[in-house]
């Protein structure tokens, strides 16, 4: 799939953290394979019974801030879901063509701001194991605004608060 871009006429780049800029590695073990396995020893059920009680508790917050949300989730469970975070965090890795493509949205003069869904907790792992900050301008954790990236209400709330215009920007 090609997609033309007239960049240009881009002064921003809305940049995706996670599956974008970092391996999605991280996340895939941490919630497929860490959280179920923790929670089903603590609460003594079979791995099988622990991924299904999962796979519903997931469903039921899909599209929700909460379906992020770290400080949800332990309240939910009953776990220290920041402590996990923390703990798994060398895993955290970038992509490897990360670093070259933001160096070369910065040498083309485009101002490159992460917004991301992830929990600033998350964030803030994430960006002390990968220095990923580093090479971008602003970041942003919808968190702040009180909406996930699936909720139109979001775009208005980072426009309003950024002062970025829609027809100049580009969003991975």
């Amino acid at each position: 799939m090609h997609i033309n871009i007239a960049w240009q006429d881009v002064d921003t780049v809305l940049l995706d953290m996670d599956g974008t800029l970092l391996d999605l590695a991280f996340d895939n073990y941490f919630w497929q394979k860490l959280v179920p396995e923790t929670w089903g020893a603590k609460n003594g059920v079979t791995p099988q019974e622990a991924m299904e009680y999962m796979r519903q508790q997931y469903h039921d917050v899909q599209h929700t801030l909460n379906w992020y949300c770290l400080d949800y989730w332990s309240e939910q469970l009953g776990l220290d879901i920041c402590a996990m975070t923390t703990e798994m965090g060398p895993r955290a890795v970038l992509r490897e063509d990360t670093i070259p493509f933001l160096e070369a949205l910065k040498a083309s003069g485009k101002q490159r701001i992460l917004l991301t869904n992830a929990h600033p907790h998350n964030l803030a792992v994430k960006l002390e194991h990968t220095g990923l900050d580093a090479h971008l301008d602003l970041l942003l954790s919808t968190h702040t605004f009180g909406y996930p990236k699936e909720d139109q209400r979001l775009w208005h709330a980072v426009a309003e608060a950024t002062g970025l215009k829609a027809e100049k920007n580009a969003v991975y």
